[in-house]
Order: C-alpha cells, then sequence, then structure tokens
C-alpha cells in the first residue's frame, strides 16, 4: 500500500543522489579532460557545461515523463580519456570527437539500427575493454601511495573505513578527505585560489576534426558510454518499474551532449548505478511520486556546476597522487562490476582476456589508442576463439534387435 510522505523525502532523496554521483565521479571527469589536452579553464568549462547540461536533462526527463529518470556524465568514457590520453590536433581534436560522439548518441535516439547494432558487440568484449581502460586507474592509488604515503594514506583509509560502514558514501567520504588535504596543502604553503577562481565561466573551442580522433576517442567513448551507462541505466530503472522511454531519454542526452560540446563537455547519459538512489522506494513509497527526487537531482547539478570552476581550481592544485587516488577508487566498483560481466560466460574467458590484455596495455598504433584496437581484435577473437558448447554425453546406442525372417 502507498504510504503519503511529505515531498521532503524525494526531495531529499534528489538532493543525496546529486551529491554521490557528483563527488564520486569529479575527480575522474576532470582527470579525463586534462588528460585530452585541456588548460585548467577548458577543463572548468568543460566541467560546468557538462553539469548542467546533465542537470538539465534530469529535471526536463522527470517532469516530463513523471519518473525518476536521471542523467550523469560518462564516467567510464572519462575513464577512457584518461588512458587514451591527447591525440593529435590535441584539446580542439578531442572535442570534434566529443561532437561526433554527441551526434551518434542522438542518431542512437532516433534510428533505432544503431541501437540494435551496438547490442550486437558481444558482451564479454564490450566489458572486458572497460575493465582494460579501468584498469591502469584502479592501480594509480597503490603507485601514489608509495609516492607520497602522507598525503595519500588519510584518503584511503577513510574510503575502506566508509566501505565497511557506508558503503554509499565511501567515495563522497574519500573526496572529502581529499578536499581535507587539498585544503591543509593550499594553507601551508600560502596558494589559496583567489575569490574570482569560483565565479563560474564557459571557454568555447572551435572542435577539430581528425582520423586519430574519430577512432581513438569518438567510437570507444560512444561504445563505453551505451554499454556501461545508457543500457544498464535503462536496465536499473526496469528494476524498480520504471519503462524509460528509451528513444526521447536518448534524444533528450543526445541533444545535452551536443550543446555541451563546444564548451568542453565529453557526454551525457542516463544514470546507472546513482539512478538507484531517486527510483529505489527509499526516495519515496509512492512511486508515482519518485519523479519528484529525479527532478530534484537535475537542480542540485546545476547548482554544483555552478561552483565546479572553483573546485577545479583547488582539485588541480593538489599534492600529486591525490587526484588519482580519489579517481581509483571511485572506479573500482565500476571496474568489479566490468570483470564480472566479461567472465561470466566461460565459453568467452579466452576473447576475454585478449581484450582486456590489449585495452589495459596502452598501445598506441599508428595513431590511435588501445581502446579502439581492443574493440577489434577482441570482436575477431570472440568470432575465432570463443570455445564452442561441450556436445552432450553421447549415449551408448543399443544394438538393433534382431528379428527372425521367416523363409518362403
Amino acid at each position: 500500500m502507498e504510504q503519503d510522505v511529505s515531498k521532503a523525502v524525494p526531495i531529499s532523496a534528489g538532493v543525496v543522489c546529486a551529491l554521490v554521483g557528483f563527488t564520486s565521479s569529479f575527480a575522474v571527469v576532470l582527470a579525463g579532460l586534462r588528460a585530452a589536452g585541456a588548460n585548467p579553464q577548458q577543463a572548468a568549462s568543460g566541467l560546468v557545461a557538462v553539469s548542467l547540461a546533465m542537470g538539465a536533462s534530469s529535471m526536463l526527463l522527470s517532469w516530463r515523463f513523471r519518473m525518476p529518470i536521471t542523467s550523469a556524465w560518462s564516467t567510464p568514457g572519462a575513464a577512457l580519456l584518461v588512458t587514451t590520453g591527447a591525440v593529435a590536433g590535441g584539446w580542439p581534436a578531442a572535442v570534434g570527437a566529443f561532437a561526433l560522439t554527441a551526434v551518434l548518441l542522438l542518431a542512437t535516439g532516433l534510428w533505432p539500427a544503431l541501437a540494435r547494432l551496438v547490442t550486437r558487440i558481444p558482451n564479454p568484449v564490450a566489458q572486458t575493454m572497460l575493465a582494460g581502460v579501468l584498469l591502469p586507474l584502479c592501480v594509480a592509488p597503490v603507485t601514489a601511495l608509495a609516492h607520497d604515503p602522507g598525503a595519500i594514506a588519510p584518503v584511503l583509509v577513510v574510503w575502506l573505513i566508509m566501505v565497511a560502514v557506508r558503503p554509499r558514501w565511501a567515495v563522497p567520504a574519500a573526496f572529502g578527505a581529499a578536499l581535507v588535504v587539498i585544503a591543509v596543502t593550499l594553507v601551508r604553503n600560502h596558494a589559496l585560489p583567489a575569490a574570482t577562481a569560483w565565479i563560474p565561466h564557459l571557454q568555447v573551442t572551435a572542435p577539430s576534426f581528425t582520423l586519430q580522433a574519430l577512432t581513438g576517442i569518438a567510437v570507444p567513448l560512444y561504445i563505453v558510454t551505451m554499454a556501461a551507462q545508457n543500457i544498464p541505466g535503462v536496465a536499473v530503472m526496469s528494476g524498480f518499474g520504471y519503462r524509460v522511454p528509451w528513444r526521447p531519454a536518448l534524444t533528450v542526452t543526445g541533444i545535452g551532449s551536443l550543446l555541451a560540446t563546444p564548451f568542453g563537455g565529453h557526454a551525457v547519459n542516463l544514470a546507472a548505478i546513482s539512478a538507484a538512489l531517486a527510483a529505489a522506494p527509499d526516495a519515496d513509497p509512492n512511486p508515482r511520486r519518485r519523479w519528484i527526487a529525479g527532478f530534484t537531482t537535475g537542480a542540485v547539478y546545476c547548482g554544483l556546476g555552478l561552483v565546479s570552476t572553483g573546485l577545479t581550481a583547488a582539485v588541480l592544485a593538489a599534492p600529486a597522487g591525490v587526484v588519482q587516488a580519489v579517481a581509483g577508487v571511485a572506479l573500482l566498483g565500476a571496474f568489479a562490476g566490468a570483470c564480472a560481466g566479461a567472465m561470466a560466460d566461460e565459453s568467452a574467458r579466452l576473447p576475454a582476456a585478449v581484450t582486456l590484455i590489449v585495452a589495459a596495455s596502452g598501445t598506441t598504433v599508428a595513431g590511435v589508442g588501445a581502446a579502439f584496437w581492443a574493440l577489434m581484435i577482441g570482436v575477431i577473437a570472440h568470432r575465432l576463439l570463443r570455445a564452442a558448447p561441450a556436445p552432450e554425453p553421447s549415449r551408448p546406442i543399443a544394438p538393433p534387435a534382431t528379428t527372425t525372417q521367416p523363409r518362403g
């Protein structure tokens, strides 16, 4: 039986959803934009743009369809940018790749055949490509701890304690610990950012389009966004009884991505893991009112986007390894999930392992990053190396019964 509770319940759930989603992956997105070639001002602009885009998308979809449909920036996509690094053409080429990814996402919403094409990529290949992209980032906290234990240990200890007592808040707490470490460092070095550093700004970058950026960034970014965010996001919502309108949802998030790209935003998609915070019964016992949580999530995302410029300035002043430590622990859950999904099918484990090794290698061939080659080689290996299903044990064939033919 549906209970009548105060609207403060879904509103508070929306606030929690936004805070968890934002703080859990802020460091990953910032690291991704910087790795792609953005300077501090361009990275701050990209964070503002993508935050406003995902906030507006969440508000529009939740209000229009009366469902807690929340959007998010592509965290796996940002991790991909970290491992891919800068491509020929620098930041303008990366922005051009973001624009192409946005067009593909928009086309997926308008043209269902493209979505069906994406789903034909073997799941073990897509999952291990993601796992290979995430592996170097998940290793980073270990190497950072060895380099500067005084700065990194507090972040990892806080995360470990919170994983044991409040798993949902483990990464936000680690992010908070990192901010404390950064604040102490800034005060000690007399390097506090000026008040003007907190003023939000957008910086336009004219895109350039190169083949290397298309194959090294745009295509892998599109695939990981679809495979690790949009498709699981629909599944999460289905688990709570909501049937997400696929075409409108991808159209809205695709347009949001396209509008954010000139300012450095990489990709907007449906929320996956954080979507449960707004769609679960804890958000409101009445499922018809949970859209308020989704709408609130979007509003808070917009507010957080306006302060992301100052956060960027502070985080970029962090001691070496602190941002990487937060990003690494933030991605551990996604890495574990990708590995589990990749190895679930025993007959596909060998091609999955091949894909993982290629993606984790970080090798660039002909100017194209490892993620693209992992996808290509993984698909080929899946067709050639996948073990055939074991035949059923044959039963002994009984000798035919002998019959005595009457002699004529």
